[in-house]
């Protein structure tokens, strides 16, 4: 799997398109102004709105919920299981897809000829920036797009440095984010994940950063003891009465980080927002 997704070097122009090489490293032959746009990607559709650009969208996933207007797209199904029939009857003229979409879909929509590109998230925070110039060059909004990435970068790091400022005498608080637990299994951000750079900037210690992956052992997490726990909000009250996670110390120190699941599990503009509220949290 390629980390970059650029326009080709030997980008060609055949009318009102071009050639553009995904990251799935399939080149495809897109509109220079695609007009309708599908996305098949909750990430995607945050970006596409966050660049002034949510016109062009003409279909959107059940889970492309954010921000609330988004729900006014007519929606194509759901994401593992794309229903390729709904996507070719709104006529897009390109189709932008995330992580999760299976091969299968796109190769039917490829045959259907629909133009269908991949922008999956990276692995590091760079990534975010990243993204946002794909799909800005994909949507015809790069200087947008440009002035989005200046934006998220400064604000990034201010917050970076506020938090360099209140701990130059103190280790970083270590943190546990929780992404799935209970009898099967238990999982969080290792150290080759977005989101572990989001829990450093934010100015804490990943408990799990070396690990690669998802899986954590219940044995691990008892004996790292963490700080502070990071869980999204839904599941807090569960995870936090639920032995033997309630022996954890931050759990009776009260020491909960319960964030908003859109901020941290994507990766999209919100990522900020969510390193903002964790150097709160970590500050109490």
């Amino acid at each position: 799997m390629a980390t970059g997704c650029n326009w080709n070097g030997d980008t060609e122009n055949t009318g009102a398109t071009t050639l553009y090489t995904d990251d799935y490293q399939q080149t495809v032959e897109v509109p220079v102004s695609p007009t309708r746009i599908v996305s098949t990607s909750p990430a995607v559709t945050e970006i596409i709105y966050a660049l002034g650009a949510e016109k062009l969208l003409v279909g959107r996933t059940d889970f492309c919920v954010y921000p609330p207007e988004a729900e006014s797209i007519e929606s194509i199904g759901g994401i593992s299981n794309l229903n390729v029939e709904k996507i070719v009857s709104l006529k897009p003229d390109l189709v932008i897809s995330g992580s999760m979409i299976p091969r299968k879909g796109s190769l039917q929509l490829e045959k259907m000829g629909v133009p269908i590109v991949c922008v999956i998230e990276k692995q590091n925070f760079e990534g975010l920036y990243e993204n946002i110039s794909k799909i800005g060059q994909l949507v015809g909004r790069e200087q947008a797009a440009d002035s989005l990435n200046r934006q998220l970068r400064k604000q990034a790091a201010e917050v970076a440095e506020e938090m360099r400022l209140k701990n130059q005498q103190a280790e970083p608080k270590s943190v546990y984010y929780v992404v799935g637990f209970g009898p099967s299994g238990n999982f969080t951000a290792g150290g080759n994940s977005f989101i572990n750079e989001i829990i450093s900037i934010a100015g804490g210690r990943n408990v799990a950063a070396d690990i690669t992956g998802w899986s954590y052992s219940l044995e691990a997490l008892m004996q790292a003891d963490p700080d502070y726990i990071m869980i999204r909000r839904e599941d807090s009250a569960t995870f936090c009465t639920t032995p033997p996670y309630n022996r954890l110390t931050a759990i009776k120190k009260n020491h909960i980080i319960a964030i908003e699941s859109g901020t941290i599990d994507l990766q999209v503009p919100r990522n900020i927002d969510a390193i903002r509220f964790i150097s709160q949290q970590l500050s109490r």
